[in-house]
């Protein structure tokens, strides 16, 4: 392993998951293993949120790949999306459920990799004080001490609010800290203040935190997106198995995307063990077709564009990323194709408010290789 290639500020994030990754066997050609950036929850472990923790609650890759004599198998990471990268770069998974950032990150540091569907779009980061907290604003961070998963999909979403506030990391005391020990922190009031994801609003149900900033607006430039990654030399090798995997992951997509599916597929996701409510708190006046949408449409390659620009700027990069090429749309195309879904999701323009009729078949035009 080489440390070298991961910017230090990752060290914190991979070491917290650096005994999963050495324990994943180098990947082999009857195997087909997928990577989740999320420590995840129940058993078996999953997840929420995604089409793809549908795919995993219901075992339909295992259903598609059968008698195939591909075995899958699921990998959760702790560390999130700088662990998946590490585990990339070992040749130790094929798929991975990873943020915008931690993506862009391995890109930047030479990670074969190709992007081929959205697995969860929009997704809000919160704010969260201890119970009866003074602070009750994002401006009376100042000086205090503040819980961040650093490198993940959230840590430039923070940045932005804090710089929309007139704040910079440089003002806050930042204590890089995963998921569940965040909300340890902040129960114990170790941290004066924690941005994060749905899980806060467990504790908030619990009466242990108060959630100071929920992005009342649904202004999506605070939002968060994830993406279906695969191995580059996977997907030039197997070409099948991707589209197997894609048509897979489209079939989840449009059962999540029901309006009469909503209470089952919350009742899908509470088995990570997050409650029902905390997951109807996190798509309070939100379309689950939306965030469920594997389009790759302009807003989608406008917000990894954005994400790559921003992290060069903040320095959590050192060579600019390109979306050009990166990218691959065929199999996703050719699966809304097959099973007659080319209009079924709606494709937004850059804002991410204004559908766009042509934003697909622009995207693919420019992105497939």
């Amino acid at each position: 392993m080489k440390p070298k290639r991961i910017p230090l500020f990752l060290k914190g994030s991979i070491a917290a998951a650096l005994a999963t990754v050495f324990a994943i066997p180098l990947a082999q050609a009857d195997v087909l293993r997928i990577g989740v950036a999320t420590a995840g929850g129940g058993d078996p472990v999953t997840f929420s949120g995604s089409p793809l923790g549908i795919v995993r609650n219901q075992q339909l890759l295992e259903k598609a790949f059968a008698g195939t004599g591909t075995e899958v198998q699921w990998f959760f990471f702790k560390g999130a999306g700088p662990a998946v990268n590490e585990a990339f770069s070992n040749q130790q998974l094929d798929f991975a459920y990873q943020g915008d950032l931690p993506a862009v990150v391995g890109r930047s540091n030479g990670l074969d990799t190709k992007l081929l569907a959205a697995l969860g779009v929009r997704a809000n980061l919160y704010l969260a004080v201890p119970k009866g907290s003074d602070l009750k604003k994002i401006e009376d961070l100042k000086g205090k001490k503040v819980a961040i998963f650093r490198g993940t999909n959230g840590h430039l979403v923070t940045i932005n609010l804090l710089a929309e506030h007139g704040l910079t990391e440089r003002d806050i005391k930042v204590i890089n800290l995963d998921t569940g020990s965040t909300q340890a922190a902040l129960v114990s009031n170790g941290v004066d203040a924690a941005f994060g994801g749905r899980e806060l609003f467990k504790l908030r149900d619990k009466g242990l935190i108060d959630i100071i900033y929920d992005n009342p607006t649904q202004d999506v430039r605070y939002t968060r997106q994830t993406a279906l990654v695969v191995r580059g030399a996977y997907e030039k090798e197997h070409p099948d198995n991707v589209q197997k995997v894609v048509d897979t992951l489209v079939d989840a997509a449009k059962w999540t995307s029901e309006d009469s599916h909503r209470d089952a597929v919350f009742a899908e996701w509470a088995k990570s063990n997050e409650p029902a409510e905390s997951l109807r708190a996190d798509f309070t006046g939100v379309s689950i077709r939306d965030r469920a949408s594997p389009l790759v449409d302009n807003f989608l390659l406008g917000r990894y564009q954005a994400v790559a620009d921003q992290a060069k700027e903040e320095k959590l990069i050192r060579r600019p990323v390109s979306i050009d090429g990166w990218f691959e749309t065929r199999y996703l195309q050719q699966s809304l194709k097959t099973k007659g879904l080319e209009n079924y999701w709606t494709p937004y323009g850059p804002d991410g408010k204004q559908p766009a009729g042509n934003a697909v078949a622009s995207a693919t035009s420019k992105q497939g290789s």
